[in-house]
């Protein structure tokens, strides 16, 4: 058999069984039954991208399946082939639908089925930023259980999203191996047409990120080639089936790699009999880089190991700020007070603390640099937080005196102690920062006197005096503003435009960051951009910034302004941490924040908001921010700021509710401004809302009309 003959019947097979999963269904409950995959915008993604069609009903998706018929030319080209597999593909996705059928739950631990679009919205960021380099799709059984365990555990060291399909989810179970979206290894399902459900990642990722229009399949393809870093590697044996979803990836510019001795195609289908060898192919293959940061500690470090969860059950150790005296700092001296990679542990170790017992730790790390700035010393603190999460075995959250770290008994085993906090924090800071760091030591305090001296006597009167400068930095107060394109990488034509009271829109970049973005990497991501020709000061319109803006985005944007959302919005690339959007009843905005699952006043969860706003367009009505931008005297300043909020869901009310009180109090004159605005327990439809808000005499009722 040919190529072609191979990947002919295996889509030949997933459309017969397609076909009467469809007929079965509709025989069982009509043509009119609802279908559709949770928690996404898009109904079917890979049907609706790739037709411009969403499909609603059973009888739409009977329809559809004569369209993916059309697909299935039988011309022995290689363009047939691959467009066999994009029906394959297409198939798998109607036989997946139909599994989530009234509410259904069909996948459960440790398989994840659908993703939905938050969680593609969560990897846009590191992605973006090159802390997840690739994603890997593993398909089939590994020749033996430890081979396939040792080829996702050497992707997961490098930082790539790797998702199972099939034996390999089996593989990992019996090695004891850990999954989980938190440490980004994602067992999608045991059946080969979950594999639907990484193309869905890829295809979402082209219309949430890069203005991909739906029906657009050659623009499509073309995005996902170019700007999604994806592979393949399927173990042997490869029945058709499994050939014909392989000319789909292929399609979609992701080569597969596979240990069976099969057909060829030069750079696309790729075979490598040496399973320890698939990971040097696949990347060489992608033209993967991956960035090595040499750190001599005794476990592994990647951007994969971020979200790993330790419980108190599996904790050696934890160092808790919320009872104990603990901080994080880091201060900038002179040259000829530091000696260069020295780390000092002052008090106790680990391995002299009690099992399971809450202890002091205050980690401080010195810099010197010709460089460097005082500005910058925040700066690098923040970045604390991935670093010691990026350790296996360490979980890190809070920041400054209010920090929590646990370190497990895995880690603890493997001889990790409190010297290795200090060699990540060196040669992190050595390696991102080098610009600006020509040395740097770090001293590491145990012991709770100590501690509780460098908290309140050294890091409370620097963090004071910070927040004190930071008060202070408005926009009208600053020479220049900042451009960030790092989202381009998937966004091409989007540009934030970051200044000291609108921090970038995925909340990760504020003007600080940007600034010293700019002097790590002058020809970088973060331009500095003039504010001399001041066009519309009400809409906050600058000539220079419209002119930055075109050329950042390769004349796709003309102009925006910084402080509307009606006239000139600034675009959104798909990172954002919230969208709000004009309510009409209420004459005022709804804000929704990524995690929010549930409905909105404006009638559209966080997805349907987000499918409309992202990809680098300006959407009037709409706009993409980051959490910390909603008190912030500058948020719609030109629609009369944020006097027109109305409605955002509670859990995000309670972030911002200090600062946001503290705006209203002081641009308004309003106290507890937070307890006039609704919420999810108050209101979910537009109404319901009006009237909680006449009932509070809300100032966005007796505001001028917003359109």
């Amino acid at each position: 058999m040919t190529l072609f003959d191979v990947v002919f019947s295996g889509n030949d097979t997933v459309y017969g069984l397609t076909e009467g999963a469809i007929n079965g269904a509709i025989e069982k409950h009509g043509a009119d039954k609802a279908i559709a995959f949770p928690n996404t915008a898009y109904s079917l993604p890979c049907y609706y991208g790739v037709t411009g069609t969403k499909v609603a009903t059973l009888g739409e998706l009977k329809d559809a399946l004569g369209v993916v018929k059309s697909l299935m030319t039988r011309e022995k080209r290689l363009n047939d082939a691959f467009m066999s597999g994009v029906a394959t593909a297409l198939c798998a996705e109607f036989i997946e639908v139909l599994k989530y059928m009234d509410g259904a739950v069909p996948y459960e631990e440790p398989c994840y089925g659908h993703l939905a679009d938050a969680v593609i919205r969560e990897l846009g960021v590191p992605l973006v930023t090159g802390d997840i380099p690739g994603v890997a799709v593993i398909l089939g059984s590994a020749p033996t259980a430890q081979e396939g365990v040792e080829l996702v555990k050497s992707y997961q060291a490098q930082g790539i999203l790797v998702t199972l399909v099939g034996g390999i989810i089996d593989q990992c179970e019996e090695m004891g191996y850990k999954t989980g979206a938190n440490v980004r290894v994602i067992p999608l399902g045991k059946d080969v047409t979950s594999v639907i459900h990484v193309v869905s990642v890829a295809v979402r990722a082209a219309l949430i990120f890069g203005n991909i229009q739906p029906g657009d399949a050659a623009g499509l393809m073309k995005y996902t080639f170019e700007r999604v870093p994806a592979f393949v590697n399927a173990f042997a044996p490869l029945d058709p089936v499994i050939v014909a979803c392989g000319a789909g990836a292929i399609a979609l510019g992701f080569p597969v790699i596979t240990n069976e001795e099969t057909f060829r195609v030069p750079k696309s289908l790729i075979v490598q009999k040496d399973v320890s060898k698939f990971n040097a192919t696949s990347l060489e293959a992608r033209d993967i880089k991956i960035k090595i940061t040499n750190i001599d500690i005794p476990v592994a470090f990647a951007s994969a190991f971020e979200g790993e969860i330790i419980r108190r059950g599996d904790m050696q150790v934890e160092f808790d700020g919320s009872r104990v005296d603990c901080c994080e700092l880091v201060h900038a001296k002179e040259a000829s007070e530091i000696e260069d990679h020295k780390i000092e542990v002052i008090g106790p170790d680990i391995d002299e603390m009690e099992v399971g017992s809450k202890n002091s730790i205050a980690y401080v790390v010195e810099v010197a640099g010709k460089n460097m700035q005082a500005d910058f010393e925040p700066v690098f603190e923040r970045k604390f937080h991935s670093y010691l999460n990026c350790i296996e075995g360490v979980m890190h959250t809070g920041q400054r005196d209010m920090i929590r770290i646990r370190i497990s008994k895995d880690a603890f085993a493997a001889g990790f102690r409190a010297k290795h906090i200090g060699e990540v924090l060196y040669a992190k800071v050595k390696s991102e920062f080098a610009a600006v760091v020509d040395k740097c030591q770090v001293k590491i305090y145990t012991d709770p006197a100590e501690c509780t001296k460098i908290r309140h006597e050294v890091a409370t009167p620097m963090f004071d005096k910070r927040d004190e400068r930071l008060m202070t930095l408005t926009d009208e107060g600053v020479e220049v503003y900042y451009s960030c394109i790092m989202c381009q990488a998937f966004s091409p034509s989007h540009v934030c435009v970051v200044t000291p009271e609108r921090l970038g829109l995925c909340g990760a970049v504020s003007w600080l960051d940007a600034k010293a973005t700019h002097q790590l990497d002058p020809e970088g991501p973060c331009q500095v951009i003039t504010k001399e020709r001041i066009i519309d000061e009400r809409i906050g319109e600058y000539e220079d910034v419209n002119e930055a803006v075109r050329k950042f985005s390769q004349g796709a944007l003309e102009d925006v302004s910084l402080y509307s959302i009606i006239e000139k919005p600034m675009t959104s690339c798909g990172c954002f941490e919230c969208i709000c959007g004009i309510e009409p009843l209420s004459n005022g905005v709804c804000i929704a924040n990524r995690e929010y699952a549930g409905m909105t006043p404006i009638g559209m969860t966080f997805p349907e908001l987000a499918s409309m706003t992202g990809g680098g367009v300006q959407t009037p009505g709409f706009m993409g921010h980051g959490k910390h931008f909603i008190a912030s005297k500058k948020f719609m300043k030109a629609e009369g700021g944020v006097a027109r909020i109305v409605w955002m869901p509670k859990d995000l009310k309670d972030q911002v509710a200090e600062r946001l009180n503290e705006t209203a109090k002081e641009m308004y004159g309003i106290e507890n401004f937070v307890d006039m605005i609704g919420d999810e327990t108050v209101a979910e439809d537009p109404e319901t809302l009006l009237a909680f808000l006449e009932e509070k005499g809300h100032p966005a009722l007796s505001m001028e009309p917003m359109m």
